[in-house]
């Protein structure tokens, strides 16, 4: 099958969407499919106005968008931005079907960056994914939370997957009189980091990312180890070292770093909110979630054991989530095809 995926969020930006974009479409090439991206990178770019450190495309073109949906193909849309509106723009208007996702809490985003009452944002959203044949999600509470927001597209479920060549337990290179406690990701508003670096646990904090929070925190908590941003072998070893994984984001919709902590056999502490909730639930041997995050901590810390972490993290693999996302898919039958190119 030839598959266009259309994106604001690509490579070289260091994010949960992005690299879950990246991964899948690795997989589905192995799995023998071509794949096209639309991605920033490919058109003409101007800074977040919300964030510096993310860029977003325009100047994007009708035609740009009539040959990258060339027949046959299915149309995945999978952000809401001005590539994924570009596309969603074009197929609306032909009567294409094609497939969207929801990888972010844009209304609660919105809020955090600029006071955008959460009810304005969410209506923007409803419209933009009402003529999607199907949302793709990562969790059953997303699929709630979206039916509870008037969301009348179909649903799908779409989970994620680790890389279990790269994460998994290592020994310790760390050494630390206290245990380390450990948080993974862009370092901005939205992720809620404070929450974690006012926890009074006795624990030594490491800070793993990079992003427009990341100096102001560092100098409020000198205290804390903020080591920028590490991928690979670096970031397998950095899970490795850690005693407990910190996930104090209240918006996320997923939160693919939990699952690579669990693979590398560490307990999780989060907050009990979609994304970390799902992936705990009915695994207490494998972290904690709990609305005051310390107590959240402590007890991961204490009753977290790391064969039940490798357990739950083997429900995740990158093969099953893409053979999951190829069978959402919507591809646009051959009459439809004939009309809109005529």
């Amino acid at each position: 099958m030839r598959i266009v995926l259309a994106t604001d969020a690509w490579e070289p930006q260091v994010n949960g969407v992005a690299r879950t974009l990246a991964t899948t479409v690795r997989e589905l090439q192995r799995l023998g499919h071509e794949v096209k991206v639309a991605h920033p990178h490919l058109y003409r770019r101007v800074r977040c106005p919300f964030t510096s450190d993310v860029e977003l495309a325009w100047s994007i073109g009708v035609a740009d968008v009539r040959r990258l949906t060339r027949p046959p193909c299915a149309v995945h849309i999978s952000t809401e931005g001005p590539i994924g509106l570009a596309f969603r723009r074009y197929c609306a208007a032909r009567g294409l079907p094609f497939t969207t996702a929801y990888h972010t809490h844009f209304p609660e985003y919105l809020y955090e960056h600029t006071g955008v009452p959460v009810d304005w944002t969410a209506r923007l959203l409803r419209w933009f994914h009402r003529p999607s044949a199907g949302i793709m999600v990562a969790t059953p509470s997303l699929e709630r939370t979206l039916r509870q927001r008037r969301f009348t597209a179909p649903i799908k479920l779409w989970s994620r997957g680790i890389d279990r060549g790269l994460f998994y337990p290592r020994p310790k290179t760390i050494s630390s009189d206290k245990p380390i406690a450990l948080f993974v990701g862009r370092v901005a508003k939205e992720k809620n980091i404070e929450a974690f670096l006012l926890a009074r646990n006795a624990v030594a904090k490491f800070v793993v990312g990079d992003g427009p929070e990341k100096e102001a925190l560092a100098s409020k908590y000198p205290g804390v180890h903020f080591t920028g941003t590490m991928q690979g072998e670096e970031l397998a070893q950095m899970y490795a070292n850690a005693d407990v994984f910190v996930f104090p984001s209240r918006t996320d919709t997923f939160g693919l770093v939990v699952i690579e902590a669990l693979a590398s056999g560490v307990p999780v502490a989060a907050f009990p909110v979609p994304g970390p909730a799902d992936i705990l639930g009915g695994f207490p041997d494998a972290g904690c979630c709990d609305e005051n995050l310390e107590v959240a901590i402590e007890t991961a810390l204490r009753t977290g054991k790391r064969q039940a972490c490798l357990d739950l993290a083997g429900r995740y693999t990158w093969e099953a989530s893409t053979r999951q996302f190829l069978a959402n898919l919507a591809p646009i039958p051959q009459p439809s095809l004939a009309r809109a190119a005529s």
